[in-house]
């Protein structure tokens, strides 16, 4: 992970400003009190990397570059950021942060070939955005936030014309692999991607000594990219800064379930 100087987010008023109205739709009728958009300006950013931190580091015990109690990397200067509010407190509740594939040039490529070779997907990467840091306040996870955050996603690529999305699901890592390896071993028969789409961890996590025969509950948001039609692109990496094992998902928004794209993609 890299530290570098973070500066505001490179996106023009205007385009901001159009996206933030379409969003502005996005809300259903049980989520009146929650409001989502994109953060354009620094105050708004540090407040996303504030959650991070807390959900993150305090949380999780993840161990992160940022100071004064945020979550920042050299990656976040390159990214849009999604943001859903409680707007009786103005509290930010919920966030995701995106990078669209000319960001990705700036940086030097994408946040997840760190962990992942991702030659086999290179040629997708002019319509591919990235996703991560997706985190929800502990007091607000019953499901609705993540699902705002999931149409403010979807709205932002038909916006862009964006065709795929990618992005790293993380298990715990708490028993040293077993449960990592053991989800990864029974959701590769459903869900693992054609041969042309799979990436190589670099790290690899998968070894004789862990079991692969335990029952194990799939984390919330993998389980919800699954839903939508995403692919998992081969083998989980261990990631040590976040002591997680992380597999990346791919959602070409062609395969997003027909009762999905007519609530997000509308």
């Amino acid at each position: 992970m890299i530290n570098k100087e973070f500066s505001v987010l490179d996106i023009t008023l205007g385009s901001a400003l159009a996206l933030n109205q379409k969003l502005a739709h996005v809300a259903t009728h049980d989520q009146k009190r929650l409001s989502i958009s994109l953060a354009h300006s620094q105050l708004e950013i540090e407040e996303a990397q504030r959650l991070r931190y807390k959900v993150f580091a305090e949380e999780m015990g993840a161990q992160l570059l940022g100071t004064g109690g945020l979550d920042v990397d050299g990656f976040d200067q390159y990214c849009d950021h999604l943001i859903v509010r409680d707007t009786s407190t103005n509290q930010v509740i919920g966030t995701y942060r995106i990078l669209s594939p000319s960001k990705a040039n700036e940086a030097g490529g994408y946040y997840s070939a760190a962990e992942f070779d991702l030659s086999r997907l290179s040629h997708l990467f002019d319509r591919t955005v990235e996703v991560g840091r997706a985190c929800v306040h502990q007091n607000y996870r019953s499901g609705g936030t993540i699902t705002m955050l999931w149409a403010g996603l979807a709205k932002y690529m038909q916006v862009h014309n964006y065709e795929y999305m990618i992005g790293c699901g993380s298990v715990s890592m708490a028993d040293g692999g077993h449960a990592a390896a053991s989800l990864y071993h029974r959701l590769q028969d459903d869900y693992l991607c054609p041969l042309e789409y799979r990436v190589f961890p670099r790290n690899p996590l998968l070894n004789d000594s862990l079991r692969t025969d335990m029952q194990v509950a799939c984390p919330p948001l993998i389980k919800g990219y699954l839903r939508l039609g995403a692919y998992i692109c081969g083998e989980p990496a261990w990631d040590p800064y976040f002591n997680t094992a992380d597999m990346l998902v791919m959602l070409p928004l062609s395969r997003m379930k027909t009762k999905y794209a007519a609530h997000f993609l509308k």
